[in-house]
């Protein structure tokens, strides 16, 4: 459907998320969660992300590196992507609505940008190879 961008867009853009979600772990398990204001049960949720997160991001580097050497699986294996991202963003988005957690006063403005890039990426994944 958007076919004017190019398949090395993508690909570049997949390293790139993937490479900012390990990030995003490695200081999250470096970073003490004792804020007040944090529901309970907070660091159970999370946690829980940290499987998934990771295999969809070795499934984004390998549909990255299919799609660089033109072979048609990256395409598919990036539409899983996409859905994977879209399906983990909904449950995170859901459970910060929840919790009160896009409130400035609780990490709103943090929440919020963590959220906004796995959806226009997960758009992107999608849309591009639907």
């Amino acid at each position: 459907m958007l076919d004017f961008i190019d398949v090395k867009i993508v690909a570049v853009a997949q390293f790139a998320m993937a490479a900012g979600i390990i990030h995003f772990w490695f200081k999250w398990f470096r970073t003490e969660h004792n804020e007040s204001w944090l529901p309970r049960g907070y660091i159970e949720h999370e946690r829980c992300f940290v499987y998934p997160d990771s295999v969809m991001s070795i499934l984004m580097v390998i549909s990255a590196v299919l799609l660089i050497a033109g072979n048609p699986s990256g395409q598919t294996l990036t539409l899983v992507c996409g859905g994977m991202m879209l399906f983990l963003t909904v449950i995170d988005t859901a459970y910060f609505m929840q919790n009160g957690m896009f409130a400035r006063d609780k990490g709103g403005i943090d929440n919020f940008f963590l959220v906004l890039p796995m959806v226009i990426m997960s758009v992107l994944m999608i849309v591009r190879f639907f």
